[in-house]
């Protein structure tokens, strides 16, 4: 363990339960799921999971809160999301490491999370002056205004990835604009949820933030509850589908960020150094590549072909090194679960079956006797892939980078946007005329030029086609917890 970090045993979630209406409650059935480190394969604990009646119980709760939190003045409402801010930064050490020991990321690269999280509440605190309606001129004999308000109870389910991130980001637009706000943990990872539980359970009243642990029963019932009145996710493309017909009888909203296959686009003028460097760490191998916006599927110029892929195989090979997730020194974790390991691997296969060329990787690691047991793959990279391969059409969500070799570049379009996914791609031209082009035509919601994988707040994120609905990190995330109310005054005597 390296110095400066809290040990696991303290920082571990006191409570292993349900949290809702400020108290941490007992399930009505008391089933339980063990937890897994997936470092070395070995159970951490039991969390005890929400049934369908638990559902109902937290969201009557929440909307009994949402009654008097929708009226709370905007300045108290914005104090509490700052106060959130600063417990998450005191506790980033810790829910760093809970992440790691639950999810297999890597504590060095998890330190940010949490504070990454507390930006998002102090952004979203200061947006609250700016939910205000309109005056609408239509006549002398008539007054027209508009009104900003919020929904009511929002459920947020959250992916195992970067589960603290998520949940503590994710409660920020909805409470700032007046809703209350149920988190459901990845039911893979939920221990650093149960933490922000604890440390959060002051900082709010009663019922305004809920945490509920459980699987596909619990995330059901939220879609469907009628008191819930929008439900959002980060996860896979069946669950954002799931979710979505489970809400539609209600015609309650969602909000939807899902998987991607994204396209990383190399032209001949790149800047060779930026490049290997973004091919490399646009796809996310430091948590082994789960990632819904890793640029997977990589596009390199005949030109530069073959010495990119020399570079970034050498530089790939140096800088991700599957290790114990909860050493500072390790630069690459496992993939979550056997599930996904089994799931990953079996691609690999596909791959190596339909003719690609394997460069590097393809198996796991060997060398390192302190993470056998883990569900740990090396970084894996295909050349000579071709778009009706498998690993060039579905999202594997595990460290292999597929390569394509483009001349034309009309065929590269054709080639990039036949997926149906279009979250985010990367493009890497020295000539802006040629990147700002290429941006126009690329089918994806997010897109960088030059660099790779960074979210700036402020700048709506969000994705096209099956990579989800709505925008993000943004302002437009803002309004999207609230609906409008007109009004219509008749001044006429």
């Amino acid at each position: 363990m390296a110095t400066g970090l809290p040990s696991i045993e303290s920082s571990l979630p006191k409570n292993k339960s349900l949290f809702y209406d400020g108290k941490w409650q007992t399930p009505s059935a008391g089933q339980w799921k063990e937890t897994l480190n997936p470092g070395n394969g070995k159970a951490i604990d039991k969390i005890l999971q929400a049934s369908e009646d638990d559902v109902d119980a937290a969201v009557t709760a929440a909307h009994k809160a949402f009654l008097s939190w929708k009226t709370t003045a905007p300045a108290q409402r914005a104090a509490h999301l700052r106060n959130a801010a600063n417990v998450l930064r005191q506790h980033a050490k810790e829910l760093a490491l809970l992440d790691a020991l639950n999810t297999g990321n890597p504590v060095a690269e998890m330190l940010s999370d949490a504070n990454v999280a507390a930006a998002n509440l102090d952004y979203f605190a200061g947006l609250i002056p700016m939910l205000k309606g309109e005056t609408i001129p239509v006549s002398d004999e008539t007054f027209h205004y508009t009104l900003r308000e919020p929904l009511g109870v929002v459920a947020r389910i959250v992916a195992f990835n970067h589960p603290v991130m998520f949940a503590g980001a994710k409660l920020a637009a909805p409470l700032a604009a007046g809703n209350t706000v149920i988190i459901k943990p990845p039911d893979q990872a939920p221990l650093s949820c149960l933490r922000l539980a604890e440390i959060l359970a002051d900082v709010f009243p009663p019922g305004v933030v809920n945490v509920l642990p459980g699987g596909v029963e619990c995330g059901k019932a939220l879609s469907t509850h009628p008191l819930v009145k929008k439900v959002t996710l980060i996860g896979s493309v069946p669950t954002g589908k799931a979710i979505q017909k489970a809400a539609a009888d209600s015609l309650k909203p969602t909000l939807l960020e899902l998987g991607g296959k994204n396209a990383l686009i190399a032209f001949p003028d790149a800047n060779m150094e930026k490049l290997v460097e973004g091919v490399a760490k646009g796809m996310n191998f430091t948590w082994a590549g789960q990632s819904c916006g890793s640029t997977s599927r990589v596009f390199l110029h005949e030109q530069l072909h073959d010495e990119v892929l020399q570079k970034v195989t050498r530089f790939v090979q140096e800088h991700f090194k599957p290790g114990v997730p909860t050493e500072m020194s390790t630069t690459m974790g496992p993939v979550i679960n056997k599930q996904a390991h089994d799931r990953v691997l079996g691609y690999i296969e596909s791959a190596k079956q339909e003719g690609a060329k394997l460069v590097v990787g393809g198996k796991p690691p060997t060398e390192n006797a302190d993470i056998q047991g883990g569900f740990f793959i090396e970084p894996t990279i295909f050349a000579d892939v071709k778009p009706t391969m498998r690993i060039a059409k579905e999202e594997i969500f595990g460290p292999v980078m597929s390569v394509f070799k483009w001349r034309d570049e009309e065929e590269l379009l054709t080639m990039v946007n036949a997926t149906q996914y279009g979250l985010t791609a990367s493009i890497y031209s020295e000539n802006l005329a040629t990147a700002h082009s290429t941006a126009k035509k690329v089918e994806a919601g997010y897109i960088w030029v030059n660099q790779v994988g960074r979210h700036f707040l402020n700048v709506p994120f969000g994705g096209v086609k099956e990579s989800g609905l709505g925008r993000e990190e943004s302002f437009d995330e803002l309004l999207l917890f609230t609906q409008t109310k007109s009004v219509n005054v008749n001044l006429a005597r």
